[in-house]
């Protein structure tokens, strides 16, 4: 089982920056394996992949937050970060780290991002 912790998230300004975090649990090894995931569910909403990245680091990005968000990865921390540049107020959310390995899912507990004046 693979624990992914989230941080990060809070209050911002629309046109503000956050940058979001994702520590797992498992070895560098089988990190380095995953592809990496950040969904966000807003209130009312169904969750939805923001951002994806592969094993070798090959990305991809809802139309919504291309030019805006960028995910990186850095393995010997077994970390995935999120940054957010330009916010708006519709990108209000939970957002949840997940990770992807041999058929199996795995979700942190999430972060509340609210962008609001």
């Amino acid at each position: 089982q693979v624990q992914l912790v989230e941080s990060g998230g809070g209050l911002v300004q629309p046109g503000g920056s956050l940058r979001l975090s994702c520590v797992a649990s498992e070895s560098i090894f089988s990190f380095s394996l995953n592809a990496m995931m950040w969904y966000r569910q807003a209130p009312g909403k169904e969750r939805e992949v923001v951002a994806t990245i592969t094993s070798y680091n090959a990305t991809n990005y809802a139309d919504s937050v291309k030019d805006r968000f960028t995910i990186s990865r850095d393995n010997s921390k077994k970390s995935v970060y999120l940054e957010m540049n330009s916010l708006k107020a519709e990108d209000t959310a939970v957002y949840y780290c997940s990770a992807y390995r041999a058929r199996a899912r795995y979700w942190g507990q999430g972060t509340q991002v609210t962008v609001s004046s």
